[in-house]
């Protein structure tokens, strides 16, 4: 039975429907800040996006289509695709593309959503074994119609990708799932290596920001998954958590260590710092840009802080290099898989 849950539906003309030319790629104008200046018409020379393309960009693309597959690079419009499909890595994008909520800063379409296939998590593994993949990422849109916010798509993804590539690393970029502790116990069961919920911003811009979300509730989500973990694997360390957060929309560097000092209190692990790129004008205006020196300071002050990982840069986005922040645990368990398998004569996609 579906939640009869307050959903936005779009304007047929408007909402975020896709556009030939994004101000996240550096086109189109922006409205002035909130303390009365005027952000320029191009990003700075330091934000520079690579256009897709490459053999490696197109095949990658041929076979999420072959699939019918969505990935959250296309969705929202990430300034990296180029980059990183190039290397096959690529962020799949489940239980469809239309999102119960509506973000100011996400470019991924809201409204009601009618996608239900069971069949998705075959076709997810299968994409990914032939990708090749060492790391794989797969996030969705919010999906609060469904009981579950969707967890049993998920675990029954992460299952289907461990049948089909033993040795990849898997990491789950989940929504709050309104904070509910059964459905992220339906996914922590499944294994993944890297459990990802993004806090996105400071407490304070929380609400123009992320609409239905709330602060405390996803470093609750964080601790929560944790605690699963350990209770689950009975051992320290199996699983590590990740959160992101975009700068650039008005908030303060004391803000921002605070953020970082809350993520840590909930023992998150690993973190991503990134420039908010408007992706268009119905979207929230970037308030200010943020120098590439910054970022290396709010890097070395969350590794002071005690993150394992840290990506920060102007282009860094949730799951960019993801397949360099994998568990050591993790790598070495399936290393020993891996050779294990090699032992008997069988090999291993991933």
């Amino acid at each position: 039975m579906q939640r009869d849950l307050p959903m936005f539906t779009p304007p047929a003309t408007g909402g975020h429907a896709h556009e030939p030319l994004t101000i996240a790629m550096g086109g189109g104008r922006f409205e002035g800040a909130l303390d009365g200046s005027t952000a320029p018409r191009r990003h700075p020379d330091w934000i520079r996006a690579r256009l897709p393309s490459g053999p490696n960009y197109q095949e990658l693309k041929g076979l999420m289509r072959d699939l019918t597959l969505n990935t959250v690079c296309e969705e929202a419009r990430c300034p990296n695709i180029g980059e990183c499909w190039e290397q096959r890595t690529a962020t799949v994008m489940i239980l469809g593309d239309t999102c119960t909520r509506a973000c100011g800063f996400c470019a991924v379409k809201t409204g009601r959503p009618s996608w239900n296939d069971d069949d998705e998590p075959r076709r997810v593994a299968e994409a990914v074994r032939q990708m090749g993949l060492e790391h794989v990422v797969v996030t969705s849109v919010a999906r609060d119609d469904l009981p579950d916010g969707g967890a049993h798509i998920f675990a029954e993804t992460i299952r289907a990708m461990r049948r089909e590539s033993p040795a990849m690393g898997i990491e789950v970029l989940i929504p709050d799932f309104n904070g509910e502790d059964e459905p992220l116990r339906t996914v922590m069961e499944a294994g993944p290596d890297i459990l990802n919920h993004n806090v996105e911003t400071v407490e304070r811009l929380q609400k123009p920001v992320r609409k239905r979300a709330r602060y405390h509730r996803s470093m609750q989500v964080l601790r929560v998954a944790k605690a699963q973990a350990l209770e689950i694997s009975g051992r320290p360390g199996t699983v590590h958590t990740k959160s992101s957060l975009m700068v650039g929309l008005g908030e303060t560097r004391e803000e921002l260590s605070t953020t970082f000092r809350d993520l840590r209190t909930y023992d998150c692990d690993i973190l991503t710092i990134g420039q908010y790129l408007r992706p268009s004008e119905a979207h929230l205006p970037v308030q200010r840009y943020v120098h590439p020196d910054e970022f290396v300071e709010m890097k070395a002050e969350a590794l002071s802080l005690g993150f394992k990982h840290v990506e920060s840069g102007p282009l860094v986005r949730s799951s960019y290099h993801a397949r360099d922040q994998v568990p050591e645990e993790a790598k070495r368990a399936r290393g020993s898989m891996a050779a294990a398998l090699a032992a008997n004569g069988l090999a291993i996609d991933g």
